[in-house]
């Protein structure tokens, strides 16, 4: 006699809801710290063929770190990561002796207490400063060209040469604050599940982007659809799966036309 009876249906809403509030965290601290900002890089704004650079780079980057060792990948992150906190903090404190001590705390909770919170705790912190920089620099028009050429590059990553998914792994072996792991919920037999910085960063800059052309509570609107759209991307790939991986930011672009979309609906009716 068959079994009839149907598995329930996977489901996780941590992180959906995480990705959403870094995004409007972001956004938030971005107007509180936008005038800050824009002094210390005196108005200076990335043009759009600055932004395809930045893409290529980034893409570069990701193939690099597929081949590379890990111990120059480890040296790398940590260096990096280590002048983005230094910046920051100057940029806030204006303090040179007090933007020591971020990059020296990151350094050392690395090496004798890193655990999985505080590789969340650093992987958000960099991903909303790296967009704070970014959204402080970019026009609309050259965060309009980073999403379209990041978007192709990551299908490219993904599905054509395989790098993307080889260079987290070898970050993830580090445990490099390279994305984002949380367990899942309600449906906590999945375990832990994981999003790249990158994908983050994307939805950060077009939310900021969006903001400061139409308004805080539109940008935040933008981000609220990113999190409901990756939502049902999530329980969809959970529950009919589509491989290891997927193009993120092809979910968080689609996210960002639903929320402009909604936006233009509402405008459009008030006329």
């Amino acid at each position: 006699m068959k079994d009839n009876h149907c598995e329930p249906m996977i489901i996780d809403i941590v992180l959906p809801s995480v990705l959403c509030l870094i995004t409007v965290a972001t956004i938030l601290l971005y107007f509180r710290l936008q005038s800050r900002l824009k002094t210390f890089f005196h108005e200076s704004q990335l043009r759009p063929h600055d932004a395809a650079f930045m893409v290529v780079g980034m893409g570069t980057m990701v193939t690099i770190i597929a081949f590379v060792p890990q111990k120059a990948i480890l040296v790398l992150y940590l260096a990096a990561y280590s002048f983005i906190l230094s910046m920051f903090t100057y940029v806030v404190s204006g303090k040179w002796h007090v933007a020591v001590l971020p990059p020296v705390a990151f350094i050392l909770s690395y090496f004798y207490l890193w655990n999985i919170v505080l590789l969340n705790i650093f992987a958000v912190i960099f991903a909303i400063l790296v967009s704070l920089y970014l959204g402080s620099l970019f026009s609309w028009k050259s965060v309009a060209v980073f999403a379209v050429l990041i978007t192709i590059v990551d299908i490219i990553q993904v599905y054509g040469t395989g790098h993307m998914s080889a260079s987290a792994e070898k970050t993830l072996e580090l445990g490099l604050p390279t994305l984002i792991l949380v367990p899942a919920f309600p449906s906590a037999r999945v375990g832990y599940l994981g999003l790249g910085l990158g994908d983050v960063l994307l939805a950060c800059l077009l939310c900021i982007q969006t903001s400061q052309r139409y308004g805080r509570t539109t940008g935040i609107l933008a981000a609220t659809t990113i999190g409901i759209v990756f939502l049902v991307f999530e329980i969809t790939s959970l529950n009919y799966p589509l491989g290891q991986s997927f193009p993120a930011t092809v979910i968080v672009a689609g996210g960002w036309l639903a929320g402009s979309g909604v936006h233009s609906l509402v405008k459009s009716n008030r006329r």
